[in-house]
């Protein structure tokens, strides 16, 4: 539901909210948040309320620290594992200058703009997310460890699948949240899970992806537990995935997803960066289903995007090689702006790849380009990128490529 800002004053009074996070983060994706009193609300909204950028990796240098955080009254949610009394609610923000500009390294802002100019192009996008992570035991300094909560396998069931409630509490704390989640199951790896959602428009998606990260981890930690969202967090066993399904609105004709998808595979090795931002990132590309080269198929998971079996309204394409260290705000802008660039340049898909590319004979696979194979190979591509530089700005290319 969307709520104005006098609303939320009101609601904050009237339910005797006491404090107020300001989420926002960084342009890693990172969560960050600073607490406000109600009293300070009403600031909040039509002043913003400042921070130290300097302090925030990526933001700003010391001479240029200062910037402002405006809450987005249609993301208030209540905070469920805080008390009854005394509540705390949460708000994303935007982020914006002294002078009154937008702060250019505002991911979230970014894909605002990327919203709206698919509108232009008469293109509205959803997305749904589907994030993988491990649930790793503690020692007795409640320090992480890297051995598995269980040992179950893909989707095993209790007693050998142990996540199985940890997996329940965190989709009841995100229905609390106004989230809805679509299902959950246990994963291939030893104490790895995932969790799927309903499809959303996409800045909602992508505050959607931001809370279950910071759930996630809250409801592992009060089970003596470390949720682990790195992608390749044990060398021998699956990586951590995040598979970004998209579909385009009112596309009932289906004439529109082939050339979005067209526009993805062109720009692919370009956005590789953003979407996998990790050295580890690179070392689950080829392994485990996680894909290696550029390609798609009607089903096969090996491939690079996929079509899954459905019809209708849930016809979608599936990205496989972003991991869970993306920033969502940033991976959904540049899908959107490769899917405009594919339908407004009436791009085709190259042949589909109905073959396991993964196990395929070389000579096959020798046909195919490759996904980058490297951090630095990734950034390479990044920076010789027009189609990068015309849709992010310079101080975010630095960030990654530097």
């Amino acid at each position: 539901m969307s709520y104005t800002a006098q609303e939320i004053m009101q609601y904050c009074r009237e339910e005797e909210v006491q404090f107020i996070r300001l989420a926002f983060c960084d342009a890693y994706g990172t969560q960050k948040n600073i607490s406000i009193r109600p009293a300070e609300l009403h600031r909040a909204f039509e002043q913003g309320i400042g921070f130290d950028a300097s302090a925030v990796r990526g933001f700003a240098n010391e001479s240029r620290s200062d910037l402002l955080l405006f809450p987005d009254p249609a993301t208030l949610s209540v905070l469920p594992w805080r008390a009854e009394n005394g509540s705390v609610v949460r708000m994303f923000c935007s982020i914006g200058k002294p002078n009154g500009q937008t702060f250019e390294c505002d991911t979230r802002s970014l894909l605002k703009k990327a919203v709206e100019d698919a509108k232009a192009e008469e293109l509205e996008f959803s997305f749904g997310s589907e994030l993988e992570f491990y649930l790793f035991k503690r020692d007795m300094n409640d320090e992480p460890t890297t051995e598995p909560y269980d040992k179950a396998g893909y989707m095993d069931i209790a007693p050998d699948d142990k996540g199985e409630n940890i997996r329940r509490q965190i989709c009841l704390i995100l229905e609390r949240m106004g989230i809805s989640t679509e299902s959950s199951h246990h994963e291939e790896g030893p104490g790895q899970n995932e969790i799927d959602f309903h499809y959303a428009d996409a800045l909602r998606a992508a505050d959607e992806a931001m809370a279950f990260r910071n759930v996630v981890k809250t409801v592992a930690h009060e089970n003596g537990l470390f949720a682990d969202f790195s992608p390749k967090p044990l060398a021998d066993k699956p990586g951590n995935g995040y598979h970004i399904n998209l579909s385009v609105k009112n596309d009932e004709h289906h004439t529109k997803l082939p050339s979005v998808m067209a526009g993805i595979l062109e720009h692919i090795r370009a956005m590789t960066v953003f979407l996998d931002p990790t050295e580890d990132s690179y070392k689950r590309f080829g392994s485990n289903k996680a894909p290696k080269f550029i390609s798609w198929s009607s089903e096969n998971r090996s491939q690079l995007i996929r079509i899954p079996a459905a019809a209708g309204e849930y016809r979608r394409a599936e990205l496989r090689s972003p991991d869970p260290t993306a920033n969502p705000y940033l991976a959904f802008a540049l899908i959107i702006y490769a899917g405009i660039y594919g339908y407004k340049n009436g791009l085709f898909l190259p042949p589909v790849s109905d073959i396991d590319l993964l196990s395929a004979d070389k000579s096959v696979s020798a046909n195919y380009e490759h996904l980058p194979q490297s951090l630095n190979e990734a950034k390479l591509a990044a920076k010789e990128s027009s189609f990068i530089k015309q849709h992010l700005p310079q101080r975010i290319i630095d960030i990654y490529c530097g």
